[in-house]
This record gives C-alpha cells, structure tokens and sequence, in this order.
C-alpha cells in the first residue's frame, strides 16, 4: 500500500499538514499518540472513522519524511 492513497495533503485543510483522507485527523496526531504509549487498538477504539490502513499509511508517511530529511552543519 501507497501512503498517498490514505493520506491527503491540501491547504485548505489543516492548513496543509498532511490528514488522513477523509478527515481532519493529521498524520501528526496519530503519531503523536503512538509516542504516548497508544496501542493501534486504542485508536481503533476512541477514533471510529480510522483503520489499520490508516495507521499504516501514517507510519509510512512518517518514514518517507524521515528518510528524506537532510541536516547540515552550519559552519563547524
């Protein structure tokens, strides 16, 4: 599965911070409960209009951000 079937990206929408299509839960909420000890079950639970799918597609997003993150080194 592509992230960018589940995930949207659109500035009228959270002010462009990407969101689970369909929603207004971000990428960044569900991430940020997976920080905080949340199982996939939890979200499950207490956030009905979510999937595994999306959960996945968020953890996806998370990597690709991850893996194309540059940091340089300003003047050492």
């Amino acid at each position: 599965m592509d992230w960018k079937d589940r995930i949207s990206i659109n500035p009228a929408v959270l002010v462009g911070k990407p969101v689970i299509k369909g929603t207004r839960i971000a990428v960044e909420f569900i991430m940020d409960l997976l920080a905080q000890g949340w199982s996939e079950q939890n979200i499950l639970e207490n956030y009905p209009g979510i999937t595994h799918e999306d959960i996945i597609a968020c953890l996806r997003y998370a990597e690709q951000v991850l893996k194309t993150e540059r940091v340089y080194a300003l003047g050492t």
